[in-house]
């Protein structure tokens, strides 16, 4: 948690974010302020279509607003170019996405060492933190196996230590536990709040399952893509 009158790991002001489908315009989000101090878990609450994966996508630099601002600590996203962007989100950020986005080409281990390898880590060294990452999640035995060959559960793992290779300083989840069942769900959340502690790291998950926000200290709604 920050001390009073530091700067906050992330503060949006006044996103908004709207897509062309066909002739018609859909605005996702409308005007969304959320402030997110270092060290944080916050649960991002909302239905289906609430524009969740929106925001996350957004606060992670994975996509731009057509209006409103984001910093990262002190930095203005805005302000950087693409290759920027993508170099911050490389060093700082950690997805971990709800349909997992494992490369299919690569075992789990490639899987986990490839974001340590494209920050232009030694490749030793990346090898290192990604066998020691899926030893944690307890996958020690699954090193050699592609996505087709795990379980829901087992990708889940693969990429909440892929999320976290780099050491991130902000973890952003989009409903780690969506397709999995309620107990591999439940262990995918006590992994992901046992890491964040282990790694000082800032937790923001997009959820719409009660069970998960309960667990964390903050929650935000998003209801029709604005926060209430």
């Amino acid at each position: 948690m920050n001390l009073p009158g530091s700067t906050p790991l992330l503060h949006a002001t006044g996103l908004r974010k709207t897509y062309q489908l066909g002739s018609r315009l859909v605005e996702v989000l409308r005007g969304v302020d959320l402030t997110v101090e270092t060290g944080e878990f916050v649960a991002l609450r909302g239905a289906s279509g609430a524009g969740k994966s929106t925001l996350l996508h957004l606060l992670g630099g994975l996509d731009r607003p057509n209006h409103g601002e984001i910093h990262f600590r002190t930095q203005s996203l805005a302000a950087l170019t693409d290759g920027e962007l993508a170099k911050l989100r490389v060093a700082h950020v950690g997805h971990v996405f709800q349909a997992y986005h494992l490369l299919p080409e690569l075992d789990a281990l490639e899987n986990v060492a490839l974001p340590a390898r494209v920050a232009r880590l030694d490749a030793a060294e990346a090898e290192r933190r990604a066998r020691d990452l899926l030893t944690r999640v307890g996958l020690e035995h699954r090193l050699e196996h592609r996505p087709t060959e795990l379980s829901g559960g087992e990708q889940q793992r693969v990429a909440i230590a892929r999320a976290l290779v780099n050491r991130p300083a902000l973890i952003l989840a989009d409903e780690p536990t969506g397709n999995l069942d309620s107990q591999t769900g439940e262990e995918i959340l006590n992994l992901l709040c046992e890491l964040r502690t282990e790694h000082k790291a800032t937790l923001v998950i997009a959820t719409h399952d009660s069970r998960v926000a309960v667990r964390a200290p903050r929650v935000v709604e998003l209801v029709d893509g604005a926060l209430k």
